[in-house]
């Protein structure tokens, strides 16, 4: 494959862009090289600027559940168009996707649009703390959610750590109301709100991460947590930016059999537009202005073309027939990535929930953020190349999920699978 296009507008990216990119991940420094500028999607299939075709495993980081180019989606989304772009009014469609979004989510009373995920949580925790009049909040380790100032924290070592800033710019005292717990520790949890009695707002959580690579709940984790929220008058928050939607059309929160308090979702309600939504009983949501005291606006939100494009994603969404297909996909995908891997003595770990997957380049079981950092990145970016010059595009981290969507087929399977053992050897 030549990849002279993409590196010819990579160098002229970095005269305007900041490190080229609008988004670190894409700057591909944590496998090397060059990025690849992406002309085309297509069902399972991106064509980069050198006609270069890949079967995709990014999905856009997730919302593209129908594949690209779906046509009903781009149906919707071109019939939205025509009437205009945005109004900063009200539109009938912002009714209809959160009728939807409150099918799938039956704790959900009532739902606020946004335009991103960062915005949704950010909105959700402030929400949190108006409705509870406590301030202090608990994250987990590797769990990300967006990049408001208070959640960019890193966790040191041991049970429990003093909150750090994980980002220049952000001051001591903006995260000093964040706890840090390890994912699925239960008794990590329990410390930290004995050692914060009556002080805690809410658990915020991945349900199941996606930013340190998958990794799923272990020992009725998060049942036992809403358990404990829930006799502590503390809030859950589920961020299901990622996991809402790619398991069945209830989330993680109906695979889990859990009811949060408060539920953030992302682009996959917008079919990919830029979207996001948090939504709670109607006691919590109408604390949220105009019935209520805390603020939170968007000139954007419930654009019509997201509104649009949402709708014609969850009406397909809606029934099991999808869900099938996807998920056994990506479980033939994990089990043949874990046998070739065997067959030729390379150590992985192979995460699946749904239609996300990650494979670790890990010796350990991966059950958080800890252990997840002993992956081998090395091998990984090895791995990665090798992946792209045979015509798959996944991730460019080893800490990131891979999506399968409902357009690729048993043949993209077996196809990447012949990447894999060629990576793999």
């Amino acid at each position: 494959m030549s990849y002279s296009k993409s590196k010819a507008l990579f160098e002229q990216a970095c005269k305007h862009l900041v490190g080229g990119v609008n988004s670190p991940v894409r700057a591909f420094k944590s496998v090397g090289g060059t990025p690849l500028f992406i002309k085309k999607g297509e069902g399972a299939y991106i064509t980069d600027v050198d006609d270069n075709k890949y079967i995709d495993y990014v999905s856009s980081y997730g919302p593209l559940v129908l594949g690209h180019n779906d046509s009903d989606v781009v149906e919707a989304t071109i019939k939205a168009l025509e009437n205009g772009t945005t109004f900063g009014a009200s539109t009938e469609n912002e009714i209809v996707l959160a009728e939807l979004v409150k099918e799938a989510f039956p704790g959900i009373d009532k739902v606020r649009f946004v335009n991103s995920g960062t915005e949704a949580v950010m909105s959700a925790v402030r929400l949190a703390r108006a409705f509870t009049k406590k301030n202090k909040i608990i994250k987990f380790a590797g769990c990300y959610h967006g990049h408001s100032d208070f959640l960019l924290t890193q966790a040191g070592s041991g049970l429990l750590t003093l909150s750090l800033p994980g980002s220049a710019g952000v001051p001591e005292n903006v995260v000093a109301d964040t706890i840090i717990a390890p994912y699925n520790d239960m008794e990590a949890v329990a410390q930290a709100i004995q050692k914060h009695k009556n002080e805690i707002a809410a658990v915020l959580i991945e349900p199941v991460p996606g930013n340190m690579g998958l990794v799923l709940p272990e020992n009725d984790f998060l049942q036992k947590l809403r358990e404990l929220t829930s006799s502590e008058n503390i809030l859950l928050i589920c961020d299901e930016v990622m996991s809402g939607f790619r398991q069945s059309f209830g989330g993680a929160q109906h695979y889990y059999k859990i009811n949060p308090d408060i539920t953030c979702l992302g682009k996959i309600i917008g079919g990919g537009m830029p979207v996001g939504a948090y939504g709670a009983r109607a006691e919590i949501m109408d604390m949220v202005a105009p019935l209520g005291p805390v603020y939170q606006a968007g000139t954007l939100s419930g654009n019509p073309i997201a509104m649009a494009a949402g709708i014609a994603t969850l009406k397909k969404l809606k029934g099991a027939r999808i869900y099938k297909h996807i998920n056994n996909l990506t479980g033939q995908l994990a089990e043949g990535m874990r046998r070739i891997a065997n067959e030729h003595h390379i150590k992985i770990q192979v995460a699946v929930f749904g239609s996300m997957i990650t494979p670790f380049f890990n010796e350990h079981r991966v059950t958080d953020y800890t252990t997840a950092l002993k992956s081998d990145t090395e091998k990984f970016a090895k791995f990665f190349w090798t992946m792209v010059h045979n015509g798959i595009y996944p991730p460019p981290s080893q800490f990131e999920t891979w999506f399968v969507s409902a357009k690729h087929s048993e043949k993209d399977i077996d196809f990447t699978l012949d990447a894999f053992r060629k990576a793999i050897q």
